[in-house]
């Protein structure tokens, strides 16, 4: 981007932390007063839905690990977050197992040799699917905001692709572009 400058709510989650280093997500709940915590529900390698093929230029189907997570909130759920990552990349590391990672994923991308350098993100309001409703405590016509964010390396390729669903009346997603 040249001279300008762009600043998102998101920039603490895009930069390696230190292996004793809380987690993004716990410092920022910590930051506004409150606890987060997430819960690891399912890591490995799976079909890569169609978005999430498009995103690392492959076909619908095409095997990915990921990793999916509920965040809390003070122990209420308030976001799911599947984050996606090609086989050549996570195949056998902690990206594929249920484990905390000591740092983050960020952190662990980068020691591979994966650091991101652009980011693009995505977001549109929908309404919650069941397993969406049942795990958020929402209602049927309670929207969400769905955020896909895509994490590109030096090359231009993308390492990682987060797909996270959250009550739109909980979330305040900031953008500052400074020019010049």
């Amino acid at each position: 981007m040249g001279a300008d400058e762009w600043v998102s709510s998101s920039m603490p989650y895009l930069a390696p932390h230190s292996q004793s280093a809380t987690d993004a997500w716990g410092a920022e709940a910590a930051a506004r007063g409150g606890t987060g915590r997430q819960r690891i529900v399912h890591a490995g390698e799976v079909a890569a839905p169609a978005e999430v093929a498009d995103a690392f230029g492959g076909a619908e189907g095409m095997r990915v690990v990921v990793r999916r997570r509920v965040m809390y909130l003070d122990d209420l759920p308030c976001e799911l977050t599947d984050s996606y990552y090609p086989l050549e990349i996570a195949r056998g590391t902690a990206l594929a197992r249920t484990a905390k990672i000591a740092g983050g994923a960020v952190r662990l991308l980068a020691e591979l040799g994966h650091t991101g350098v652009r980011v693009r993100e995505d977001v549109i309001a929908a309404l919650p699917d069941d397993e969406t409703q049942e795990v958020l405590r929402l209602g049927p016509t309670e929207p969400v905001l769905r955020l896909t964010r895509t994490t590109m390396d030096a090359d231009d390729r993308p390492v990682q692709v987060d797909m996270m669903t959250m009550p739109a009346r909980l979330q305040r997603l900031r953008y500052e572009i400074k020019v010049g």
